[in-house]
This record gives structure tokens, C-alpha cells and sequence, in this order.
């Protein structure tokens, strides 16, 4: 990240529409990032975009605006329908969807731009209706956007704007026919404005960008670092039996308020989870596994501060502005540097401090010298303290995690009417009760 997090250019230096130049004064948006400083002039002036920067400095509200204010100051064609749609931003994940609606509601909140939301995991037929009742600007992941646009529910002939936020990840995660597809049935890109970001613009992403925009002006935020500054990060080698009761003892020396744990399968996710919770932590999983309702749930409460920990796999990696993230633990290292940067690039943003801390264990410890690579630095490495591997004292204050809250009746009124269930359960909702089991 740039020395400095906001840069002396000022939103008020742009000729917005006074809707949208409302609405981000409103959202207490008044001083430019590094890559909205450099975006913005280009884009505001209709031409196409291919930003690069890191996680967490500004760059969905870079597009947004982009977006917002060419709808809001140039006429749709003649011949649109109220369901065709003059903007697309196309997401990889549910999660960063979902951010990007919220995002666009709160700026845009004064413009009268309708947004349209679509995801999988959801609703199917209220989705389809919102896009029938019509909208300004579509919002979406690429799998249920094809469904719709293949049902002749709406068209791409008044699409006047697109986005592709996160290209890399869409490679990633083996959507890039998708968007190719949703490209090729847009208009031509001459009579389109497009708008690529990503934390790397690799040969893959220029090569999509080359081929489906016009000319675009490739903008780079220059860094020293590929990863944030602002970020200490340490590695421990810990025994595979040692990572339970080390990540024990670090939560409680850091007492973190808000922290992510990342593991690299949805078992871990489990394991770890089922281990804190007996701790007495306020824990949550998080896996693509995980029905969407409950991801949001999930997320709502982390956001809120109802839950201390989220245990995730790189589900949450990209995509999810969560404020006040002060510890990322890398339980499992990940498989490549650039899923490294994504997980310790949620905390930190826009110029907070933060602490990501790696255990590097089993194969996953393969992977410290590719990581090292990416991002140009050794990560330290910290001495385990012979104390951190014995069991910590139990929390004296129990807490309810999801799971338990949703708890069917039926299982509840069976085990009330069955005295030694009655007590199991309230062994499981007192860690003082019980004894100490060993560690897994």
C-alpha cells in the first residue's frame, strides 16, 4: 500500500452528477485512494479500465462511481426496454457480490439507479421477477446471470458499461468461459465501456482485458510490497499436534476483539471450530459448504462483533470489507502466494494495522518458500514458547454459537423430557463443568 492511505485529490474535484457527489458525502467519502485518484479521470471520461491494487484500498468504489455517474449524466438508448439493464458488474463470489450491492445502495442511495442483485443459493423465482420489474444496473455472479439471460428474462442490448471485479479469482475458480460467454453477447466493446480490476493483472487477465475492451489504459498502483505494509506477520513451525493448543494460547495472549482463522478444507473447519467453541469462544464456520442464508448470518454477527473468531476457508479470502479485523491466523497455510496476500489482506484496510500469523506444519509447510517468493520478504520467524503448548484455562463465560441457536425444537423437548440428555446439554453449555478433554 501507498505510504500514504488517502491522497490529496478530493471526490468534490470531479464533475459528479450532484446525486452521486451527495451520496458519497454522505458515506463520509470526501478524499481519494491511490487507485481512485488514478482510475477516475480516465474512467470518467468514458474510456475502458484495467486497474491493479491491492485488497482493501478503494477499488469497488472506484467502478461504482465510474459507473454511477455515466448513467446518471448520458441518455440510454432510444429503444431500451424497462428490463434491460445499462450496467453489468460481474463478481466472482457470492460474498463480493453481496458487498457490492451494498456498496452501490448506500452511494448511490440519492441517484434513483435501481440495482438488481443475483446470486445462487437463494431465492430463484424473486430474482427472476426483480430483473422482469426492470433495473439500471445488474449485480452478479456469472452462473445464475447465464440461467436468466438464456430464459430471455432480460437482455444486453441497452448495455452501455461493464465490470469484471476480481478477474484473477474468475480464472481461479474456472468461471472465465462464463464471462467470456457474457462478454460475447453484450455489445460490441467499442459501443461499451469496460472496466477490469484486479490485485494482479497477470498475462491471463490483460489477455481477457485486450480481448474484450476497448483499448484499455492499464493503471497500476505502485507498491514496494505485494503485501500491506501495515501488516506484521510472523510464522511459528509448530508439530501437527502442537497447532491446536498454540492457537489457543496465542487468541488468548492476543485477545483479539474480531479474528479470522483460515484453514484449507472444510474438516479443519470443523475441527478448529469445535475446539474453540469448547474453549469458550464466540466462533463461526465458514465454508463454501455452508448454505448462503447462513453465510450472511454468519458474516452479519462477525460484522456486528456478536462473534469474536470466524473459522473460514478461502471462501472468505476476497471480497468481504470487514472493518476492524485485527488478527489473521493462517492455520493451514495456502497452497500459493497470491491466496496468502487475499487472507492477510483482510485486515489492515485502508491504513489500519493488523497481525497475520502462520503456522507452517506438515505438507502445508512446502508452500512457506513460494509464498516467501510472491511477496518478496521472509516472514519472520517466532520462537514457541514452551508454556503456549499446554492447554489454557476454559473461559468462564460459555457461548452460543449458531448451531446451537438452531437447535430444531424437537431435538430440545426430547432431550428435557430424558434427564441424562437434559444434563449432557447443560455439560455442553458450561465448559466449567466439564472436565478437560485431551487435544485433538
Amino acid at each position: 500500500m501507498a505510504d500514504q492511505v488517502l491522497t490529496d485529490t478530493f471526490f468534490e474535484q470531479f464533475d459528479l452528477h450532484p446525486h452521486l457527489a451527495d451520496g458519497l458525502a454522505e458515506c463520509g467519502f470526501t478524499r481519494c485512494t491511490p487507485i481512485q485518484a488514478l482510475t477516475l479521470p480516465v474512467a470518467l471520461e468514458g474510456r475502458d479500465v484495467a486497474g491493479q491494487a491491492q485488497t482493501g484500498t478503494g477499488k469497488t468504489c472506484a467502478f461504482l462511481v465510474a459507473v454511477m455517474n455515466r448513467l446518471l449524466t448520458r441518455a440510454a438508448i432510444p429503444e431500451r426496454k424497462d428490463n434491460d439493464p445499462r450496467a453489468v458488474i460481474l463478481a466472482p463470489t457470492r460474498e463480493l457480490a453481496i458487498q457490492i450491492d451494498k456498496d452501490a445502495q448506500a452511494i448511490g442511495r440519492q441517484t434513483g439507479l435501481r440495482f438488481a442483485l443475483i446470486y445462487g443459493g437463494v431465492d430463484y423465482d424473486k430474482q427472476r421477477q426483480q430483473l422482469r420489474d426492470g433495473c439500471d444496473v445488474i449485480i452478479a455472479t456469472p452462473g445464475r446471470l447465464i440461467d436468466y439471460f438464456k430464459q430471455h428474462v432480460f437482455s444486453f442490448r441497452a448495455v452501455e458499461a461493464t465490470v469484471i471485479d476480481e478477474a484473477d479469482r474468475m480464472f481461479d475458480l474456472g468461471f472465465i468461459k462464463d464471462v467470456r460467454y457474457l462478454l460475447r453477447k453484450m455489445p460490441a466493446r467499442e459501443e461499451r465501456q469496460g472496466m477490469l480490476f484486479s490485485a494482479t493483472l497477470s498475462y491471463r487477465v490483460l489477455e481477457l482485458a485486450y480481448e474484450h475492451m476497448n483499448q484499455p489504459e492499464k493503471l497500476v498502483v505502485e507498491t514496494e510490497n505485494v503485501t500491506a505494509d501495515r501488516v506484521r506477520q510472523q510464522v511459528y513451525f509448530p508439530a501437527k499436534e502442537e497447532k491446536i493448543p498454540l492457537l489457543l494460547n496465542l487468541l488468548e495472549h492476543c485477545n483479539p476483539q474480531r479474528s479470522i482463522v483460515f484453514v484449507n478444507t472444510r474438516a479443519a473447519a470443523e475441527r478448529v471450530t469445535e475446539r474453540l467453541q469448547r474453549q469458550g469462544f464466540k466462533v463461526g464456520a465458514l465454508s463454501g459448504d455452508v448454505p448462503q442464508a447462513k453465510r450472511q448470518r454468519l458474516l452479519e454477527r462477525f460484522k456486528k462483533g456478536e462473534t469474536d473468531i470466524l473459522v473460514a476457508t478461502d471462501v472468505a479470502a476476497r471480497g468481504l470489507h470487514i472493518p476492524d479485523v485485527t488478527h489473521i491466523f493462517n492455520y493451514d497455510l495456502p497452497q500459493d502466494g497470491e491466496d496468502y496476500v487475499h487472507r492477510i489482506g483482510r485486515t489492515a484496510r485502508l491504513g489500519a494495522e493488523g497481525d497475520a500469523i502462520s503456522f507452517a506444519c506438515d505438507l502445508y509447510a512446502m508452500n512457506l518458500p513460494d509464498i516467501e517468493r510472491y511477496i518478496g520478504m521472509r516472514i519472520p520467524v517466532q520462537a514457541i514458547e514452551p508454556a503456549w503448548l499446554a492447554s489454557p484455562p476454559r473461559r468462564a463465560v460459555a457461548h452460543h454459537d449458531e448451531a446451537e441457536d438452531e437447535t430444531p425444537p424437537s431435538e430440545t423437548a426430547a432431550a428435557d423430557a430424558n434427564p441424562a440428555a437434559s444434563k449432557r446439554r447443560r455439560r455442553r453449555r458450561n465448559p466449567q463443568n466439564r472436565t478437560a478433554a485431551p487435544h485433538p
